[in-house]
């Protein structure tokens, strides 16, 4: 999906049965595990289930060519990664243009391996992109700690 098309709750005409749309953003999120390429488009598909439009199934439809060319694409771990531990997070300060609160996500990676991500919109609204940066931060700090804590338990 294109990170600069802004899909919008009134963009088009309304889905007469919004229960195919559901049904594919559901199947989308379960694919996510395994294919994190399509977080961000699936974060912002998921966001119109309550009233879908023609524009959000078409973008939706536009997710199932991409995975049809990509098939060979998905995760990967190696088993010879180093187990150190590296976090990287992002904010995307009044991104949505109906609440204008900020997006914010972060991905975690042991060695060169992706174990964690997440792309979601905040609580609240932001009043400045430090701000919005600074909860991003926050967020992807607080699953660190409760990675290392879940490992000092197993050990």
């Amino acid at each position: 999906m294109d990170s600069s098309k802004q899909l919008q709750q009134e963009e088009s005409e309304p889905l007469t049965d919004p229960t195919a749309y559901r049904r594919l953003i559901g199947r989308l999120v379960y694919l996510c595990i395994t294919r994190p390429d399509i977080t961000f488009a699936v974060n912002k598909l998921s966001q119109f289930l309550s009233k879908p439009h023609t524009g959000h199934m078409l973008a939706g439809e536009h997710v199932l060519r991409y995975l049809k060319g990509t098939i060979g694409h998905g995760l990967y771990y190696s088993a010879k990664s180093d187990l150190s531990l590296s976090n990287f997070s992002d904010a995307d300060w009044a991104a949505c243009p109906d609440t204008r609160r900020s997006i914010s996500g972060f991905c975690l990676f042991l060695g060169t391996s992706l174990i964690s991500w997440r792309s979601k919109k905040q609580h609240t609204v932001s009043r400045s992109s430090a701000e919005a940066e600074y909860r991003a931060m926050v967020v992807a700090c607080c699953e660190v700690v409760w990675i290392v804590a879940c490992s000092e338990t197993l050990a």
